[in-house]
């Protein structure tokens, strides 16, 4: 069985707000083991509307809809539907009730165009919506192959939608489907290599058509591979995806830092942690992106970070002596400095110092000077390297190379 998602409002079409309902979706389908093959976006306009929802229901056996079920006139999805089936709307008097009994609970008389929303496509289903005044929409449209597709058109409104996909949608799409497979994903994060390094590195894994398949995608420097297992069952996919798992780990080392949701700053904290550690960090060239996230993953394991523009700054804010932070183009002995004076100034236990330093002629593409050094109670390290890539991406990629080198360092590698 596959799956389109079709996600319907002007506000998406536009960029002015992020469409979230169908990333969600489509996880709640693959839960299913319906694999969703095609997001669609479109505008509040009633022609693309009807084509939207014919054009997906020639290709998919499960259609779900987003948005639109409002009572004002940019609102087409009940006509658009209709329109697609070939039938009228028709008023379904328990959900016009409903729908006055909600604005009654709130102390409100329910505007007349509130009406609309009791509107449904002859032959459709109504599907309950408890703490709502939009319905959502189940319906079936019979395809030239014979076959039948089910739509579901549900509103924006995430809380609604997930209440009425939980009470309601899921249970109707299994009894169609008749579907017990599961699909299943694990996410395995690396750092350290680029992304056709890493596949490079990974023989005959990545290949189409593999079970379980594996996808490789980048961003920021952070590498994701994403193993994907459909089966009868949550534990039978599990034991598709633990050797797949376990032979990337065995090719990738020291490359994988995590798995899922994990940033590197939560494997630093993790292990700062299990040591019993404090961490602060000093830095300039990366507008305080370090400070930013240990802070959000860290707790009281982070005591505070020094964001500088430069030797200068670091010197007051350190209490360094003038001697030492008169360098005009800060380097590798500046940055161990700046770990030294950071971990006595905080007292922690762990002092990190990142300075990038770009020319400020330099060309997109041409190198930046990197200076990471890690103080601790018994050693100070320092790592001068050179990173190339797009401004948008450069700063983010030094945090996390300093970030990556601490893991490293705490992990004893």
């Amino acid at each position: 069985m596959i799956a389109e998602v079709i996600s319907i409002g002007d506000e998406l079409t536009s960029g002015q707000r992020l469409d979230t309902n169908s990333q969600w979706l489509s996880g709640q389908l693959g839960d299913l083991g319906v694999r969703v093959v095609r997001h669609a976006t479109i505008a509040d306009d009633l022609q693309l509307n009807i084509d939207a929802f014919r054009d997906a229901a020639l290709r998919a056996d499960v259609v779900v809809s987003t948005g639109g079920l409002g009572p004002t006139a940019d609102d087409l999805t009940r006509e658009a539907l209709a329109a697609a089936m070939g039938v009228e709307l028709e008023l379904h008097g328990p959900s016009l009730v409903h729908i006055r009994n909600i604005f009654e609970s709130r102390g409100r008389r329910m505007p007349e165009n509130n009406r609309v929303q009791a509107l449904f496509p002859a032959g459709s289903q109504v599907i309950p919506n408890p703490h709502g005044t939009a319905p959502g929409i189940a319906a079936r449209l019979r395809r030239g192959d014979g076959k039948e597709c089910r739509l579901f058109a549900l509103p924006g409104v995430p809380a609604e939608l997930h209440e009425m996909w939980r009470d309601t949608v899921a249970g109707e799409i299994q009894k169609f489907t008749g579907n017990r497979r599961v699909i299943q994903h694990r996410r395995i994060k690396c750092f350290g290599a680029g992304e056709s390094h890493i596949e490079g590195l990974l023989p005959d894994l990545i290949r189409r058509g593999r079970t379980p398949s594996v996808g490789i995608t980048a961003s920021e420097a952070t590498i994701t591979l994403r193993i994907t297992a459909i089966a009868e069952s949550v534990a039978a996919c599990q034991c598709l995806i633990e050797p797949t798992e376990r032979t990337i780990r065995d090719c990738l080392g020291a490359l994988v830092y995590g798995e899922e949701d994990d940033e590197l700053q939560h494997i630093v904290i993790r292990l700062l942690t299990e040591q019993d550690k404090t961490i602060a960090t000093v830095e300039a060239g990366t507008e305080g992106l370090l400070a930013g996230w240990l802070r959000m993953a860290g707790g009281p394991r982070f005591l505070g970070g020094f964001v500088v523009d430069g030797d200068a700054d670091a010197g007051r804010l350190l209490g360094m002596s003038a001697e030492v932070h008169t360098n005009p183009h800060p380097d590798s002995e500046t940055a161990l400095a700046w770990a030294t004076a950071c971990r006595v100034r905080s007292g922690s236990d762990v002092a990190l110092a990142v300075g990038a330093f770009p020319d400020s002629a330099r060309q997109a593409d041409a190198p930046v000077q990197v200076h990471i050094a890690l103080a601790t109670t018994d050693d100070v390290q320092v790592w001068p390297i050179s990173l190339a890539g797009h401004p948008a991406i450069l700063k983010p990629r030094v945090a996390k190379e300093a970030l990556n080198r601490l893991r490293l360092a705490l992990s004893g590698m």
